[in-house]
């Protein structure tokens, strides 16, 4: 049984330590733990470095897919000028 302080309200959830990000493999307790963006713990520097490119394809993929929307909402504005006469 875990210990109160990683129990809250009756339900145990697992510590942000206990599991590697990308592959859940268990975090030793005598083992290094490699840190990204903070919270995220992994067993090893490759997992780390392929949730590092993980990240940097799916940023990439989000400012093409951006840059391509503003460039259609663009082109699909559309400004007229001239002048409107109306008469009675």
């Amino acid at each position: 049984m875990r210990s109160d302080a990683l129990s809250y309200a009756g339900c145990e959830e697992p510590h942000f330590l206990e599991a590697c990000t990308l592959c859940s493999k268990p975090l030793g307790h005598n083992s290094d733990i490699y840190m990204y963006r903070g919270n995220k713990p992994f067993c090893s520097q490759e997992c780390r470095q392929e949730q590092i490119e993980n990240d940097e394809a799916g940023e990439r993929r989000w400012k093409v897919s951006s840059k391509k929307s503003k460039e259609t909402s663009k082109k699909s504005e559309t400004v007229q000028t001239g002048t409107l006469v109306v008469s009675n």
